[in-house]
């Protein structure tokens, strides 16, 4: 494989991609195909096979013309590219029916995101032992926590009005990026990341293009 040069600055919806292109991977994986072409891959992901090349040859040369793609080699190296390759260490802060959703949620733990500690400000919640032995905390706790378990993704399922507070939190014990599910943008220091997941957006891009249909 011939790497890509680290001057080469990676267009974002390329790095957006990539996800798409291992879910496919791991199916075929699973049903024992050794090589997949770009059409057939582009065809699972929804996207046009010279979109898959691009992409693909920012990060170095998987493929070889006229065969295809090794499924195992291309897939470790998209797991190796986005950091998929290893665990990580999360966290989570509200676990109303969200929150609890996604805190149990296997699919977290199968892709090696690993929900270390939980917090939650409700008294009744405080101190009860979830399905894998975490005990809630008080989100005052983070401080201590945090650094201690060295987790390093916050996810935020708070209302909107405690959401910034408690990313600043978050921020201040040493977590480097949030992923945040309250109706809020929020605001993180130049060394931090957030990505904002908001359910309604996508819910009003779908309406728009359904009131296109009628």
């Amino acid at each position: 494989m011939v790497k890509s040069s680290r001057k080469t600055k990676i267009p974002e919806p390329t790095i957006e991609r990539l996800p798409l292109y291992s879910r496919p991977l791991e199916e075929l994986m699973e049903a024992d195909v050794p090589v997949v072409s770009s059409e057939t891959l582009a065809k699972l992901c929804g996207v046009n096979p010279a979109q898959v090349r691009k992409d693909l040859a920012y990060f170095g040369e998987f493929g070889v013309r006229g065969v295809g793609y090794e499924v195992a080699n291309l897939l470790k190296e998209i797991n190796r590219i986005l950091a998929t390759d290893r665990q990580w260490k999360l966290c989570i802060v509200g676990l109303g029916n969200l929150g609890s959703a996604l805190f149990e949620n296997q699919n977290f733990k199968r892709r090696g995101y690993i929900f270390a500690a939980a917090f939650d400000s409700d008294p009744a919640k405080v101190g009860r032992i979830l399905p894998n032995g975490v005990v809630v905390k008080h989100p005052k706790m983070i401080e201590v926590v945090v650094p201690k378990l060295e987790i390093e993704i916050g996810v935020i399922t708070t209302p909107p009005f405690e959401a910034q507070r408690v990313a600043e939190m978050l921020f201040s014990a040493g977590v480097r990026a949030i992923l945040n599910f309250a109706p809020i943008q929020l605001r993180s220091p130049e060394c931090c990341i957030v990505e904002n997941v908001d359910f309604t957006v996508n819910l009003e891009n779908l309406a728009y293009h359904l009131a296109k249909l009628h």
